[in-house]
This record gives C-alpha cells, sequence and structure tokens, in this order.
C-alpha cells in the first residue's frame, strides 16, 4: 500500500549528554538503538532515510540510504529535518529519533490521519502530557522556512514546530513509546526494565 510518505531515522546528534558517543550505536538488548528504531520505522513508510553525519558504514549496514546534514555544525534533529525534506521522494516526511526502540508501529498512520483531517502542515505526537516533537509527520512545503530558522541560529525543534500549523496527536496509549534515553544510566535503566518484563512472560 503506497502511503506517500518517507520516514527518516534521526541519527546525526553529538549525543553530548550521553559522554558524545554515536547514541544510535549503542546498543539495546543486543543490537543497535537505530536498528530497532528502523525496524518499527520502514513498514510505515513508502522510503526509509537514516540521518547520520558519522560511522555511515554502520549506518548503511542497516540496509537504507545514510544521509548527512545538508548544513554545517551538528546543528541537531532539525538538520535531519532539513536534510531528509531535501531527499526525500515523498511529499510527506516522517522522523523519529535514534533512541526510541520501542516507538508506536501505528505511528505514521495516527499522524497522517490528524494531518489530513486538520489541513495542518505538521502533525506531532503528544504523550502525558508534553509534545515530543521529534515524532511528527511534516509536508515538504516547510522546507524553505525550516532551513530560514536553521541559518537564523534557531535549533529547538519544539519551538519551531509551535511556530508552524501544526496538530497534536494524543499517543497516551503508549507511554512507554516516548521514553527519553539522554544518558548511559537512563538506556541502562531502560533495557533492564524491558529485560525484566521479559523475563516475566
Amino acid at each position: 500500500m503506497s502511503k506517500g510518505i518517507s520516514g527518516v531515522v534521526l541519527a546525526g546528534g553529538l549525543g553530548r549528554r550521553m559522554g558524545s558517543v554515536d547514541k544510535g550505536q549503542q546498543t539495546f538488548l543486543g543490537r543497535p538503538l537505530a536498528a530497532w528504531v528502523a525496524e518499527r520505522l520502514a513498514p510505515q513508510v513508502d522510503e526509509l532515510l537514516i540521518n547520520a553525519n558519522r560511522n555511515e558504514e554502520a549506518y548503511g549496514s542497516l540496509g537504507f540510504p545514510v544521509i548527512a546534514d545538508r548544513l554545517p555544525g551538528f546543528a541537531g534533529p532539525l538538520a535531519g529535518l532539513h536534510a531528509a525534506l531535501a531527499h526525500a521522494r515523498a511529499p510527506l516526511v516522517a522522523t523519529a529519533p535514534c533512541d526510541s526502540p520501542l516507538l508506536p508501529i501505528d505511528l505514521v498512520p495516527r499522524l497522517a490521519t490528524a494531518l489530513q483531517k486538520s489541513g495542518a502542515t505538521i502533525a506531532v505526537a503528544r504523550c502525558g502530557g508534553r509534545t515530543h516533537p521529534v515524532f511528527c509527520l511534516c509536508r515538504q512545503v516547510v522546507l524553505p522556512a525550516l532551513e530560514q530558522t536553521i541559518l537564523s541560529g534557531e535549533l529547538r525543534f519544539e519551538r519551531w514546530i509551535r511556530a508552524q500549523h501544526h496538530v497534536e496527536v494524543d499517543f497516551d496509549d503508549q507511554p512507554e513509546a516516548f521514553t527519553n534515553l539522554n544518558t548511559a544510566e537512563d538506556l541502562a535503566r531502560f533495557e533492564a526494565e524491558v529485560q525484566a518484563r521479559l523475563s516475566i512472560s
């Protein structure tokens, strides 16, 4: 079924809060975090891209095209979205961060439904009373404005989204999908929790 949607795994950051390691290459239950994300996101889109600025061969081994930021300076997830919008074949681009191994398997369909119904240019996930801006679906027409935003020095994803015509989509039924794995401790704790549940089941 054609969805007219490209997806991108955002793995181009510096991972400062995790000791400046390549976060997407850190292991979760024996596999790189980015591999888990790609496995869940790929079936929801027509093409999958991986945005990475280092370890291109390792990311390429996942079997999807790897694209680097087009703008300099490791500008973060907004730069990854910018690169994906410029490269994507489809008119819509869905994003997911590389540290979300349990992202919803219905993320894109739910965002797409809300985007179509609302007429907005961006649909973004909301869970637990807060917005999760890096889980979003964007129309490709936002690319010129996004580029200007980044070049002006504004790199905060949530602030950029709030300046756009956007719709928020409730995912309170899947709170674990949006767990923040910003540090090595976060990753170890989450992995232990999931392992404990798997051993019980």
